[in-house]
């Protein structure tokens, strides 16, 4: 052939000093992932725990309904605080009237004003945990999963281990750390510079009124805290939904992985759609020999019908086929002497709007009707 010339290899000398890499070394084996995840790996990921979760802003949001309920109830804890103070400061003097001031006594008194203080400050926390759980369930949806907690033999790799110590999350996090601690730290040094004339004043303030200001001073403090803690939280959100979701990326080879295991493989699929059509094609072509008549148009289709009023009211399409299957039908037809009459517009009607064993519907009625009677006719002259 003109133009075609068998190409030959031929060795190539290398100089020496040149190194060779083998270009396999920096192969992908697993492809580029560059296919987002599928709902199946996002669901599985779910259910392992595997979620964006940013932990400064569920902090933060924390921090808010903390203080925000501790500056609610600010008036009730301090009035509380005080009416224990002098309720247990008061009861001294019973206790050390039954005897010494003995260890027993001394744990009745301290437990009996741990409660009091308990109770006092539960409005505050209970609102505080209630915005926890809706803060978290906002980032990650409600379902829960033991999983996390399970332990991983895998994290006593000490090579695993390593890379996550110099891992790129570790970095973040060590980044986040800094700047809280360090915002932190200003914020404190500035409230107490602020506050140092406040506090000085406590020398001449009542029980009550010295709570209140402490409490003020702390809620202040803490809803600045808070706010440092929200913006970082929204931003670290953000990192982690786009790192979740780019660690959840997948390869072409994995989706379609995936597919096989979920929906089957496409080829063994193919194979039971194949027998399961042979198999309906021999039970078709078993019940053929009941027909009476097959209606062709005439060389691409067959179908036959069969009419027993005893049976059903409209007559039954017993097989129908294509091309090489019109051509057995036709054959069987021949073998069993059931009659073939070519009509076109029947035969295609018949073969794309009616399923096998299904009666036929009004609309073809007449035509079918003809046929019959055609047959018929031909058996009474036979």
């Amino acid at each position: 052939m003109q133009g075609f010339r068998s190409f030959e290899r031929k060795d190539v000398q290398l100089n020496p000093g040149l190194l060779r890499f083998n270009l396999q070394f920096f192969a992908d084996e697993g492809g580029d992932k560059t296919e987002e995840a599928t709902p199946k790996k996002l669901d599985d990921a779910r259910k392992e725990g595997q979620v964006a979760k940013s932990q400064e802003l569920a902090t933060a949001v924390t921090l808010i309904a903390l203080f925000g309920g501790l500056k609610v109830f600010v008036g009730v804890i301090a009035s509380n605080f005080a009416a224990s103070f002098g309720e247990y400061y008061n009861s001294i003097e019973t206790y050390s009237k039954g005897g010494p001031f003995t260890s027993n006594y001394a744990s009745a008194f301290v437990n009996g004003a741990m409660w009091s203080i308990l109770f006092s400050c539960l409005p505050m926390f209970a609102v505080a945990v209630v915005f926890a759980i809706v803060i978290n369930v906002v980032q990650v949806k409600w379902k829960p999963t033991l999983k996390p907690l399970m332990p991983k033999f895998s994290k006593l790799n000490p090579i695993n281990g390593f890379k996550r110590i110099i891992s790129l999350d570790k970095l973040v996090e060590l980044l986040k750390a800094i700047i809280k601690i360090g915002l932190i730290a200003y914020l404190a040094y500035s409230e107490l510079t602020e506050s140092a004339g406040l506090v000085n004043s406590l020398y001449d303030t009542d029980l009550f009124g010295a709570v209140k200001l402490i409490g003020g001073i702390v809620i202040d403090f803490g809803f600045r805290v808070a706010i440092i803690y929200l913006v970082i939280g929204l931003a670290d959100y953000i990192y982690q939904k786009f790192k979740f979701n780019k660690d959840m990326r997948m390869t072409k080879q994995e989706i379609k992985d995936e597919f096989k295991q979920t929906e089957g493989d496409p080829k063994i699929k193919g194979q039971i759609r194949q027998r399961m059509r042979e198999a309906s094609q021999r039970r078709m072509m078993q019940q053929l020999p009941e027909a009476d008549v097959v209606i062709t148009n005439p060389t691409h289709l067959a179908c036959a019908i069969k009419y027993d009023k005893t049976q059903a009211e409209a007559p039954i399409l017993l097989a129908k086929g294509a091309d090489f299957l019109a051509q057995k039908i036709k054959e069987e037809a021949k073998k069993n002497d059931i009659p073939i009459v070519e009509n076109k517009p029947l035969a295609r009607m018949l073969y794309h709007n009616v399923e096998l064993n299904e009666e036929i519907p009004e609309e073809l009625y007449q035509m079918t009707a003809e046929v019959l009677a055609y047959v018929y006719s031909l058996k009474e002259g036979a």
